[in-house]
């Protein structure tokens, strides 16, 4: 394909995480490398460039990070927008004798499975090009 793939996706994510284990928020900040949408729905991959000061040790790793868009917000009523990210203790772990953090490949989120709190997200999905016929 000469252009308009999910990896031609070129930006800067800012992430600022409450850790409550650790009673912190920390933020960070990633080259983008990968960006997929779907109506209502979006994933990206963004290589980890700077972690503030007391955040974990991402600087050049990758990470995933998932929005879904619940749609507008009615007042008075907890938002239906979800976020996922591959960074959480509860996922993208191996289990055995030594526990790690796996790799994240390109393009690569987990489902969008914490509720959103505060603020909100909304997606304009846009379909891929089609695959040239011949």
């Amino acid at each position: 394909m000469p252009g308009g793939l999910p990896t031609d996706a070129r930006g800067t994510v800012k992430i600022s995480h409450y850790s409550a284990q650790r009673d912190i928020t920390y933020t960070a900040e990633g080259a983008v490398d990968c960006l997929v949408t779907a109506p209502g729905s979006a994933s990206l991959t963004a290589v980890i460039t700077k972690v503030s000061a007391g955040g974990p040790d991402w600087v050049g790793r990758r990470l995933g990070l998932s929005v879904y868009d619940g749609g507008v917000d009615k007042p008075g009523k907890a938002s239906r927008d979800r976020v996922g990210f591959s960074w959480d203790d509860g996922v993208n772990w191996t289990t055995g004798a030594v526990e790690h953090m796996d790799s994240v490949g390109s393009c690569m989120a987990p489902a969008a499975f914490a509720p959103v709190t505060k603020g909100g997200v909304r997606v304009r999905h846009a379909d891929l090009p089609l695959w040239p016929v011949g």
